[in-house]
């Protein structure tokens, strides 16, 4: 008589592991960055917005490694897929909020945004307690690097004065760039919240017609 060959199911990796491998490590660093970029913010000079962009700058560098290497190194987690995304929500939040009261960005953005990804992530949870997974559309990317890019030329923040081999290239306004592009990235976020309830219609549609009729 054959004997049945037993499967082996994968072994969970305890929680400290998960939360000590190099991507989650990242995402950790990247939360502990908000406050540094935040105090430079609040010096309100040219010079402190310059490093509070480059503070910035690298916590975003850190996103995009954080998941190429967890893919890379295959260590993929629980955790990770928790902290990822409430890494990016606290400081691109916690930056917007800070401006909001040096006049470089109106309240209302912050209310749409936030208003916004509330129901985007309460959306997404259902569809996931549904067995449904919704993944990021084109929309959402756009958006989020007009996010960022906005982001970060508000927190420069300041008119500089632009030239190039002895050519006058008159003044940048970089908090008008930046206001324009979070304006112009408030576009692809309604885009992207659209296309996350089609998905989730179409999703939850398609499931319903395979379920046998009782």
């Amino acid at each position: 008589m054959a004997s049945k060959k037993k499967t082996r199911t994968p072994k969970r990796r305890p929680l400290a592991e998960d939360a000590f491998n190099i991507p989650n490590l990242l995402t950790m660093l990247r939360v502990v960055m908000i406050p540094l970029c935040l105090w430079f913010l609040d010096k309100d000079t040219p010079r402190s917005g310059f490093w509070a962009g480059i503070v910035f700058t690298i916590a975003a560098m850190t996103d995009m490694l954080d998941g190429y290497l967890a893919r890379r190194l295959n260590v993929v987690s629980v955790l990770g897929k928790l902290l990822d995304p409430l890494a990016d929500k606290l400081i691109v939040m916690a930056t917007l909020v800070w401006m909001t009261h040096m006049g470089r960005v109106p309240a209302w953005v912050i209310i749409v945004l936030l208003g916004r990804d509330i129901s985007v992530t309460a959306l997404r949870s259902i569809a996931a307690s549904e067995g449904v997974v919704i993944a990021a559309g084109e929309e959402g990317k756009a958006k989020t690097a007009l996010q960022m890019i906005g982001i970060i030329a508000l927190l420069l923040g300041y008119p500089y004065h632009l030239s190039y081999a002895g050519i006058d290239l008159g003044v940048c306004e970089m908090n008008h760039i930046g206001q324009a592009l979070v304006y112009l990235s408030l576009v692809f976020s309604f885009g992207s919240a659209v296309q996350y309830v089609r998905l989730f219609a179409a999703a939850v549609e398609a499931k319903e017609k395979k379920q046998p009729v009782e």
